[in-house]
């Protein structure tokens, strides 16, 4: 059966990253290696994961999600790549539901849906725009647009290489999944995030966010008039 490489880009993830990784131990069939891209942070990240037992990869400068994806991608063994974010916690190994419907061939990529309350605390404009923007270029519709919890084999993976900067990767990754043909699944989960909260800090994420998955939208629709 096809091994799992979990893949996790993590930025300053000190208080969430070994929760993160003792939940995946063991609550994932299959799995070969847990694979930490430590994104340029500044605290003990990458000392931290590699304590709990992961491969880590060290980035001198932060390049973003998709940029320390994109990095990270000649250094993934298993067949089967599972995306994760760093901050799950002891949820983390809900995430072995995503895995199904690839290794059953049900599905290409398969995306995580959180449950009320699980996901975000803001005010759902970058996700409006996301799937409005999805709709207008793909004509299709998804409900998780902005999941960074993602399964696929490493040969879909590489086919979106290299994968948009920061923020804008799920976005840019699910309309190329769509113009590309895949069948794309969302998956109800357990998982439980710790976003951002309404603060100053808060709001300048969701604005970086915000420009990041605009300017991905902008240039997918470019590429498409041309």
């Amino acid at each position: 059966m096809s091994a799992i490489t979990i893949l996790i880009p993590a930025y300053n993830e000190s208080l969430h990253i070994d929760a993160t990784i003792r939940s995946l131990q063991g609550g994932i069939n299959n799995l070969r290696e847990i694979l930490v891209v430590d994104d340029g942070s500044n605290d003990d990240t990458a000392l931290i994961a590699k304590e709990e037992g992961a491969r880590v990869i060290r980035l001198d400068q932060n390049r973003g999600k998709g940029g320390a994806i994109t990095a990270a991608f000649p250094f993934v063994t298993g067949e089967i790549v599972l995306i994760l974010d760093a901050d799950l916690k002891e949820s983390a190994h809900e995430a072995k539901v995503l895995t199904g419907p690839i290794l059953a061939g049900e599905a290409d990529i398969t995306i995580a849906k959180f449950l009320p309350g699980r996901g975000g605390r803001g005010f759902g404009m970058a996700k409006k725009t996301a799937c409005l923007g999805l709709k207008a270029l793909t004509g299709k519709s998804i409900s998780s647009p902005l999941s960074g919890q993602r399964c696929m084999r490493k040969e879909v993976l590489a086919s979106f290489l290299p994968l948009p900067p920061r923020f804008g990767m799920e976005v840019g990754m699910t309309i190329d999944a769509f113009s590309k043909g895949y069948r794309v699944l969302e998956v109800e989960t357990l998982l439980k995030h710790c976003p951002p909260g309404r603060d100053w800090t808060g709001f300048l994420h969701r604005g970086r966010q915000f420009y990041d998955i605009c300017a991905v939208l902008g240039s997918r629709a470019w590429r498409c008039c041309r």
